[in-house]
């Protein structure tokens, strides 16, 4: 026995109106149809169509362009900064899987994009814009920097440093005095 089907539900009635559209009223054109307010008929496009395509650009503009590309990769570690921070501090400073992980990939991340800088640079870099490079490169590394500095914030917080005294004790001498002093008894006697 074959499935049996649920049975077909008519379309609602507006949807046969606009199938079935009068033949005495005309469709509109794109012509009939006012623009909108604001709107500006572009004739730079029919330009570039009549002269057979966009013009060439000038080296200088696209250096520009790659200088401005360079400085968002450069500056993008600094919106995760504040994130980062937030994550940090809300995680809590007890030594829990979750707040180890975060920490460990706050180093991991920077320490990975300090040692490719210039593999991450190296589309932006030609002879022209070489020498305008190394600030954007400088911008980036102290960006990576601080994101380890937050991770050595983080650390410290959950007791991880070795910043007191007590941490180094292995490795301190015993004192050897220079006197000793006892306790002087008096003997009480009964009368």
């Amino acid at each position: 026995m074959p499935p049996s089907h649920p049975p077909r539900i008519p379309p609602p009635p507006w949807v046969i109106d606009l199938k079935n559209l009068p033949a005495n009223k005309p469709r509109p054109t794109s012509a009939a149809v006012p623009d909108p307010p604001g709107f500006t008929n572009s004739s730079g496009s029919k330009k570039s169509t009549k002269q057979g395509g966009p013009t060439p650009t000038d080296p200088s503009e696209t250096d520009d362009l790659f200088l401005k590309k360079a400085w968002e990769i450069a500056l993008a570690p600094a919106k995760s900064i504040p994130m980062n921070a937030i994550m940090m501090y809300m995680s809590g400073n007890s030594l829990q899987i979750f707040s180890i992980m975060m920490t460990a990939m706050l180093f991991m991340n920077p320490l990975k994009a300090l040692s490719s800088v210039n593999a991450t640079f190296a589309r932006f870099d030609n002879e022209r814009t070489h020498a305008r490079l190394w600030p954007v490169k400088l911008a980036f590394i102290a960006l990576q920097l601080a994101t380890i500095a937050l991770g050595i914030w983080k650390v410290n917080g959950m007791g991880l440093l070795p910043t007191t005294y007590s941490d180094w004790l292995a490795w301190e001498t015993e004192r050897k005095p220079m006197e000793f002093s006892a306790p002087a008894f008096q003997v009480l006697s009964s009368n």
